[in-house]
């Protein structure tokens, strides 16, 4: 499940393998970009912002402004990096974009979102996002408001508010809540320490960035996660049962919620 460290990782590879180079050839698999053709520009960078991906293109000739190719992963979506004339390792018909150069082929499978625009636009895309867990901006006091901003709400549905903090996602909710001890519908004003919810946030990100296996509990072998996807298992800690329940805003949000009730009472 694509997060903000998943998608550290792909902005990372996709600048790598992009940054520096001219675009040869752009297919954007989608009606309302199905026209725009951005090759013969050069990759400036490729950046993530939370759990977007922005590939930020120069200008062409006579333009005033660059390009910004923004991709969501959402559920199901990934970037794979190809040599030219290297076989996919997904169906072409899931592909969305493709981005050639002399050298590569960026591939993105299953993109939840994809819009093009100019660099202009990119405030009105991700403007609104938290602090960058991963980004160069961190400000953890600013996290820390802005999930204190409306303390009647479940700590469980303030950690997956993009405007809170930017980069958490369903996995790290779950854990976050067990590393703390409070049930996920505990009132954002009744967890006794947000600071340090916010700096564990931030150091479990950081110790996975560059894994490509999530691991909270300090091991890597069967055991990565305290409590997510255990309820078969049990809760790692105490062996109690995990409970196995849908948390969101409304059904259209749902997310699958991971806790024990023997380490997370309620109240």
């Amino acid at each position: 499940m694509p997060e903000g460290d998943t998608v550290w990782r792909a902005a990372r590879g996709l600048d790598s393998a992009l940054a520096g180079s001219k675009l040869t050839r752009t297919d954007f698999r989608v009606p309302r970009f199905a026209t725009t053709n951005l090759s013969g520009r050069e990759v400036e960078e490729v950046v993530s912002r939370g759990k977007h991906l922005l590939i930020r293109v120069a200008p062409g000739p006579g333009e005033s402004e660059g390009w910004t190719v923004h991709s969501h992963l959402k559920m199901e979506g990934l970037w794979h990096v190809y040599g030219r004339g290297e076989r996919w390792r997904r169906p072409a018909f899931k592909a969305r974009a493709v981005l050639e150069t002399a050298d590569h082929q960026a591939v993105g499978f299953e993109l939840g979102i994809l819009r093009v625009f100019p660099r202009s636009g990119e405030e009105e895309a991700v403007g609104y996002l938290g602090p960058d867990l991963l980004g160069p901006d961190w400000d953890a006091e600013e996290a820390r408001r802005r999930l204190a901003s409306v303390p009647e709400r479940p700590i469980g549905l303030a950690l997956l508010d993009q405007r809170n903090l930017a980069g958490l996602g369903n996995v790290y909710r779950c854990e976050l809540c067990f590393l703390i001890g409070v049930h996920p519908m505990t009132p954002v004003g009744d967890v006794p320490d947000l600071v340090r919810l916010v700096d564990l946030s931030k150091r479990l990100l950081e110790a996975n960035k560059s894994r490509s296996r999530r691991i909270t509990t300090g091991m890597a072998g069967r055991d990565p996660l305290w409590v997510y996807n255990r309820e078969k298992r049990g809760c790692l800690r105490c062996g109690t049962k995990v409970v196995h329940e849908l948390l969101g805003d409304n059904e259209l949000e749902l997310r699958d919620l991971y806790y024990c009730p023997h380490c997370q009472p309620v109240g």
